[in-house]
């Protein structure tokens, strides 16, 4: 049986941590490099202010000198036996959190065969290159479909352990993608299967220790807190129900904001809080608040089972897409605006954010979140417009960025609040020198991309 692990510690300091939301504060998009081949990530090490790491989907990882506004010549990894078959690729990147000195970071990625592998590297003797001879498996499993892989990784601020997201396998069998057919347990499909099925879940490991030195495929350790330690279950598993969790982040103390994919009708955004393990947010009988409609596979909730913070309906509406985009809650100087979880839609690229008071989500009632915002229509874009939006990115100062995987391009978003002088986010303080960039922003539309959903 599952443990379920849980505390109370993230309403206090959710409270305490983030100001009022001022209605003031303005974005502009300003984009800063282009002709990036299919981004999907960008991300820095902890303390590192001048450079961003930006992950590419055909395996390489480049470095944006945020001093300069310039791509370095040479690319910091380039990872070349990797499958880049529909949804797969090299799609996650994080940075141990003692990176600055033992140089240590992780990819999310599917090797030559397609599985879902986490590999280790470490830097070179050169802090611009890694050492591609450093290549560690970490963990490693096979799937059924080059689909819904998940593909976030990251450490989290409170344990320091590595929290990794998996798919449900995909698979598009028989009648859409709804965890069914060769591949998929049953009862429930993957996402609800959790003895010897890792697919479909956050999971959860230590980097730093070897607990099966006899398995190529498994080169970490186990938490002894995890919620399925001492049961049948499998033990690396820290929350489960999900059909495509492509995005995920942390918010300061430690909760944790998942972004799930859904199906025909519903996108989801769940909120695992911190410290808490078994949690199962309902996929494949599930899809948002709903039961799955298409299949046969919808069901009621199942028993503990939680429902998302937000959730929206498929549609091209203001507040509608098709396939959602899990970003960060806002950590940049702008005191206004932290406490804001910020999140869009790929297929309708808008961009949304809103605050969550932190309550357990079995609480949930809607009042929970407040300060809503659309910030698609009232955004400026000093160059192009954003057709697809594949994540969202955050340097070491907490400022985010958009990433537009159509066109290779990658945005700040320059926040603005009038009632705080000297405007504190604006392009120079910020430090980066970028030529060009104060010229007057021209508004633009965002458009609609036309291509089918992640």
């Amino acid at each position: 049986m599952c443990r379920f692990i849980h505390t109370g510690l993230g309403v206090l300091l959710m409270m305490v941590l983030f100001p009022e939301f001022s209605e003031a504060v303005t974005i502009d998009a300003v984009r800063i490099t282009t002709g990036l081949e299919k981004p999907v990530y960008a991300t820095a090490p902890e303390g590192d202010g001048s450079r961003l790491f930006i992950v590419e989907q055909t395996g390489t990882i480049q470095i944006l000198d945020l001093t300069t506004g310039q791509l370095n010549s040479t690319p910091y990894l380039t990872i070349t036996d990797i499958d880049t078959e529909v949804d797969n690729g090299l799609l996650g990147l994080t940075f141990h959190p003692a990176y600055a000195n033992n140089g240590r970071f992780y990819v999310h990625v599917n090797d030559e065969s397609g599985a879902t592998t986490v590999k280790e590297y470490q830097v070179s003797g050169n802090p611009d290159i890694a050492d591609p001879s450093s290549e560690k498996t970490v963990l490693k499993f096979t799937t059924p479909g080059a689909d819904h892989n998940g593909g976030w990784l990251g450490f989290s601020p409170v344990d320091s352990l590595l929290y990794i997201t998996t798919g449900d396998g995909g698979g598009s069998y028989p009648d859409g993608q709804n965890d069914k057919g060769p591949g998929h347990t049953e009862p429930g499909g993957n996402a609800q299967d959790t003895t010897s099925n890792l697919m479909g879940k956050i999971l959860r490991i230590d980097p730093n220790v070897d607990d099966f030195p006899n398995d190529p495929d498994r080169n970490y350790g186990i938490p002894s807190t995890n919620p399925f330690v001492g049961t049948p279950d499998d033990d690396e598993i820290w929350a489960y129900g999900l059909r495509n969790p492509w995005r995920a982040s942390f918010d300061p103390i430690g909760n944790m904001y998942i972004a799930d994919v859904g199906q025909d009708v519903r996108e989801e955004i769940d909120f695992l809080p911190v410290s808490s393990g078994g949690i199962n947010f309902g996929w494949r009988l599930r899809e948002g608040t709903i039961e799955t409609p298409t299949g046969g596979v919808g069901g009621p909730k199942p028993l503990g089972a939680l429902d998302p913070i937000y959730d929206y309906a498929h549609g091209s509406g203001s507040t509608e897409g098709r396939s959602v985009t899990g970003g960060f809650v806002y950590q940049g100087p702008v005191t206004s605006l932290q406490g804001q979880y910020f999140f869009g839609d790929f297929v309708n690229p808008r961009i949304w954010s809103f605050s969550y008071d932190g309550s357990d989500p079995s609480q949930f009632n809607g009042s929970n979140i407040t300060n809503f915002t659309d910030w698609t229509d009232q955004m400026t874009f000093d160059a192009g417009s954003l057709d697809s939006l594949s994540s969202f990115g955050q340097d070491a100062s907490g400022n985010l960025y958009v990433i537009d995987y159509t066109d290779g391009e990658l945005y700040f978003l320059q926040v603005t609040d009038p009632t705080i002088v000297p405007e504190p986010a604006t392009i120079a303080l910020l430090g980066i020198g970028l030529a060009g960039l104060a010229g007057t922003a021209v508004r633009r539309k965002i458009k609609k991309k036309r291509i089918s959903k992640q």
